[in-house]
């Protein structure tokens, strides 16, 4: 069996403003099997400028997924999530809420912006894994099929 492929590897955004979080996360989609790029913020401005393609960001690619926390230095998750889904070219991309808040009001304001999924830190990164797998398969414009010999 032939090992090439075609198709194009997932393009996920983690916006993260905890190193310890985000290197646990990457780790986490490293052991999977997803085939993916992950470009890493830190905090909420600079993702909206990489998803709104502003200045250095205008050649940028837009991600498949979004992995969003809510504590976030200069504009917080709330507010970017809020972007996303009033610009009808972001809108559609899939959020999934990586946070340690565990206020019931926060959840449910977020929930009524239709994230995919709002997964409370520490994370379980087994779920966390089938959480983006399923995602990818609901999508399929992401998938790297074998090359046909």
């Amino acid at each position: 069996m032939s090992t090439r492929t075609i198709g194009r590897p997932m393009e996920i955004l983690l916006v993260e403003d905890s190193l310890l979080d985000a290197r646990l996360t990457i780790n986490a989609l490293k052991k999977g099997t997803l085939q993916h790029r992950l470009t890493l913020f830190l905090d909420g401005q600079e993702a909206m400028e990489f998803l709104t393609r502003q200045g250095r960001f205008a050649q940028a690619p837009l991600p498949d997924l979004i992995l969003l926390d809510l504590l976030l230095p200069k504009l917080g998750g709330i507010e970017v999530l809020s972007q996303v889904k009033s610009q009808p070219e972001l809108k559609d991309i899939p959020i999934v809420i990586l946070t340690a808040a565990e206020d019931e009001d926060l959840r449910q304001e977020v929930e009524s912006y239709g994230v995919e999924h709002f997964i409370r830190k520490p994370v379980n990164f087994h779920n966390f894994l089938q959480v983006v797998l399923d995602l990818k398969n609901h999508w399929h414009q992401d998938l790297i099929l074998p090359w046909p010999e």
